[in-house]
């Protein structure tokens, strides 16, 4: 089986829709304990405006206080130059930048259309110039709450535009949970023919109409080995009626895991960290392997009388 590369996110994509501030504290000490769990890479928080996310205002001070593991690559999201300037500051490894394949969601959600995204990424890659290594999201990528299919020609289109710029990664986003496992191997297959190694490859998953493992299973069945995952499943698209979260990190280690696929992942380290999430969110989360235990986790027999 091929070794399998997660991307944790719950401290960016998970905790930016939360109502109430996650303090400081928590954050630092919750990226410090994902650190020690074998992710290959954590997306710790968004250089953005406080005005627009509140819940990351506190970027600088968690990308200060944060311990550095050797081998983990901390991640953080860019929107523009003056993000991108903020994040190098802060010793980002990676720096994530986001446009969306519809012009719908992308004025919705950047306000800006298609070509004025592609316009601001390019000179932030122009800029950061090797500094930092560039991964690109691509936003419904598997269709558009507002405007329906999306074209994969589009997006693999949109997706080798930024290959030729020289980013490192691409990541392509089922940002609404539209996805489904026929069409996630379709655009496998093209994604890979048209842009090889060493463009990293990433995909990440919604879980909003509950297709989410089902769709890292053909992902990974049809060769991609890097995946974006929240714990607990939190996060969400606010521009999307009915968008929950992303696929809960645990739950498709776990999967995987089970399936005979390498991740890297100290899965028994892991959950005591997950089943603690709903504490510092302060309600319920989605995942089920935190609640139910792994399959290889046996319990005594107890007899009924």
């Amino acid at each position: 089986m091929k070794r399998i590369f997660f991307n944790e996110v719950v401290t960016r994509d998970g905790f930016q829709m939360e109502p109430d501030f996650v303090s400081t504290d928590a954050k630092v000490a919750l990226i410090d304990a994902l650190s020690a769990c074998g992710y290959s890479k954590i997306e710790a928080t968004s250089f953005t405006s406080a005005k627009a996310i509140p819940m990351l205002r506190d970027a600088e001070e968690v990308m200060g206080r944060i311990r550095r593991v050797a081998g983990v690559e901390y991640a953080v999201l860019v929107p523009n130059l003056r993000g991108a300037e903020r994040a190098l500051e802060s010793r980002a490894d990676e720096l994530n930048l986001v446009m969306s394949a519809s012009e719908s969601h992308n004025q919705a959600n950047l306000r800006m259309s298609r070509a004025q995204s592609f316009a601001v990424l390019s000179e932030v890659i122009e800029v950061v110039n090797g500094r930092a290594a560039i991964n690109v999201s691509i936003s419904t990528a598997f269709g558009c709450p507002m405007e329906g299919d999306v074209s994969a020609e589009g997006v693999i289109d949109l997706a080798a535009r930024f290959a030729d710029l020289g980013v490192r990664g691409v990541t392509i986003c089922d940002t609404t949970g539209m996805a489904h496992p026929a069409q996630v191997a379709a655009m496998c297959g093209k994604l890979q023919h048209r842009l090889p190694a060493p463009l990293q490859l990433t995909l990440h998953f919604h879980n909003t109409r509950g297709m989410g493992l089902a769709n890292v299973l053909a992902a990974a069945q049809n060769g991609i080995v890097r995946f974006d995952g929240s714990l607990g499943g939190l996060g969400g698209c606010p521009y999307a009626p009915g968008a929950s979260g992303n696929i809960a990190s645990e739950d498709a280690i776990h999967m995987l895991q089970a399936m005979g696929y390498q991740t890297g992942v100290d899965l028994e380290r892991l959950l005591p960290i997950a089943r603690g999430l709903p504490e510092i969110v302060g309600h319920e989360v989605p995942a089920q392997v935190s609640k139910a235990g792994p399959v290889w986790q046996l319990h005594p027999a107890v007899c009924q009388t």
